[in-house]
């Protein structure tokens, strides 16, 4: 009985119940409203409900009474062996072997498709994530949205979600300016500008530059020579970008140019829009946001007394364009020098009529450290003043280096000491998981030559603790996923994983697969078999959730 089942089971049993207090009417109660949980202490049995406690007031009832009647209920139900009333009002359920043992064939039968739903099918998400500027390499913030936000994309596209990754390009600016001043004086063999970009990488495409360009762009007059310099080193620099991030594993389905917004007169039409709206007001020459009516601390400028747009303008063009896109749900993932423009955001989305954190979301990142040899490393080679996402792959692998970014809510600071990551030790997580992963093929394949197959399937013998507690966290598996997609931590997944091998490692210790000596193959042996292999496939589908790769042999 997978968890699916316990609640439709939960449900059966209280909507009577509670039409009988409340004279024909179950109050709409669902199976929202009947949560379930796996206990902290496996002593209380295998899953507990507080339902009699939320409902109670509902349904006009004593909580403990209300539970009891509801313990009495669910005795009834095939696959259950006791159910007892704790406390004020608790459940404590207890599943009898089989019933906890079926999940085993469940997962083998369903393989990767076990953990999906399609929950969020009404859910057309716009998921903005990286969005470097093309001026450097990524460096390791930027690395770290990288592998979250691919890893929470295709989390959410596991519940049905429309996902689509987005990569907003910056090629508007003042810091594009920059960029090409930086190149030509590498070209040139001058000092780099006081406020340009420094390292190894400027000096390679102004180098590349100057070979692709057609022509001889030292005959151009300054202005010109700078201009070459900013469309050629740009185009180049995004194309080491996007193929740094395709080696990371992350491909994006829509590249957006901010040179669009203000080329296209999308600016003007979210002006416009916001005029219609009643939201604009225009003071000191300048058009202004009206957005304190929306939470936000001051009113903020859209157009300057100057005629030009201000930095805001884009992002109001941008989330309109969006919505007109068709996307209902808009993540953005920024990184933690843009936690101030959170409020202003919101206020955006309610000027447009939106709802914030619904229709927009805006998940913030912190900081990420490096350790080697118990000392902070910061400075790349190349990039010459942060470590970039080449530089981590390059230590400790693409794999290593997704992981470790993914498994650490991303609203705290990430210590990553990549002597660990380089261990094959049970102290490296993704090692860790990735080896239980491929023990588990390392046992089908000893079982197959041994006899053992998965031509028997008794779900009563699996009643070792290990192995109790080891479906109880494969029970877990889609939960997580969802409960991931909801609250839009990919970490949660990767905590899991090292859970469950955990409880893999302890059940291979104590349950043989395979007979000892020439003992003969018994049923035992062809159901752990099926465990076995539920266990390697719920650790395959978690690591491809992440991003990650699942091997079968180390």
């Amino acid at each position: 009985m997978d968890p699916a089942a316990l609640s439709a089971a939960l449900l059966a049993v209280v909507t009577p119940l509670a039409e009988a207090r409340r004279e024909g009417s179950s109050a709409g109660i669902t199976v929202a409203d009947l949560p379930l949980e796996r206990p902290k202490n496996r002593d209380h049995g295998d899953w507990a409900s507080n339902a009699a406690l939320k409902l109670s007031k509902v349904v006009g009832a004593n909580p403990r009474e209300f539970a009891a009647e509801i313990a009495a209920g669910l005795e009834a139900v095939d696959g259950i062996a006791s159910v007892e009333v704790a406390g004020p009002g608790f459940i404590n359920i207890r599943l009898d072997a089989a019933a906890a043992g079926a999940l085993a064939k469940t997962i083998v039968d369903q393989g990767a498709a076990f953990g999906t739903n399609d929950s969020r099918a009404a859910e057309i998400i716009n998921l903005e994530f990286v969005s470097a500027n093309p001026t450097g390499p990524i460096h390791l913030g930027g690395t770290r949205w990288a592998a979250a936000g691919d890893a929470l994309a295709r989390i959410l596209s596991s519940q049905g979600a429309k996902v689509t990754r987005e990569y907003y390009f910056n090629d508007h600016g003042a810091q594009i300016d920059r960029f090409a001043r930086s190149l030509v004086a590498a070209h040139q063999g001058d000092p780099t500008p006081e406020d340009g970009y420094g390292g190894a990488y400027i000096h390679d495409i102004a180098v590349r530059v100057t070979e692709q360009y057609d022509g001889d762009i030292d005959a151009l007059d300054p202005d010109a020579k700078q201009e070459a310099f900013r469309e050629l080193g740009v185009t180049l620099m995004f194309g080491e970008i996007k193929q740094s991030l395709h080696e990371f594993g992350v491909d994006f389905d829509v590249y957006f140019h901010e040179n669009d917004l203000h080329d296209s007169g999308a600016v003007d039409r979210a002006v416009a829009r916001l005029r219609e709206l009643g939201h604009i007001f225009e003071a000191d020459g300048a058009t202004w946001l009206r957005s304190t009516e929306f939470g936000d601390d001051k009113d903020r400028v859209i157009i300057k007394s100057d005629g030009q747009p201000a930095y805001i303008s884009g992002d109001l063009a941008y989330y309109l364009d969006k919505r007109e896109r068709g996307f209902n749900r808009c993540i953005i993932m920024l990184g933690a020098d843009h936690h101030g423009y959170v409020q202003r955001l919101m206020a955006m989305c309610a000027a447009f009529g939106d709802e914030p954190h619904v229709n927009l979301q805006v998940l913030i990142g912190q900081m990420v450290n490096l350790v080697r040899d118990g000392q902070p490393m910061r400075m790349s080679k190349r990039a010459g003043t942060v470590v970039t996402l080449e530089d981590l792959v390059e230590i400790v692998g693409v794999d290593a280096a997704r992981y470790a970014l993914t498994r650490s809510s991303a609203d705290s600071n990430l210590d990553i000491d990549l002597d660990v990551l380089q261990k094959r030790t049970n102290d490296n997580p993704v090692f860790y998981v990735q080896y239980a992963h491929a023990r588990t093929h390392n046992v089908a394949r000893n079982a197959h030559g041994s006899g053992v197959d998965r031509s028997e399937f008794a779900p009563e013998l699996l009643d070792h603790e290990t192995e109790s507690a080891l479906l109880g966290a494969l029970q877990e598996f889609p939960r997580i996923v969802a409960f991931a997609a909801e609250v839009r931590e990919p970490h949660r997944v990767a905590r899991y994983l090292e859970e469950l091998a955990g409880l893999y490692h302890r059940w291979y210790d104590n349950c043989r697969v395979i007979p000892l000596g020439d003992a003969p193959v018994e049923p035992v042996h062809r159901t752990r078999l099926w465990l076995n292999d539920a266990t390697g496939q719920v650790l395959r589908n978690g690591l491809t959730l992440l991003g990650v790769s699942a091997p079968e042999r180390m």
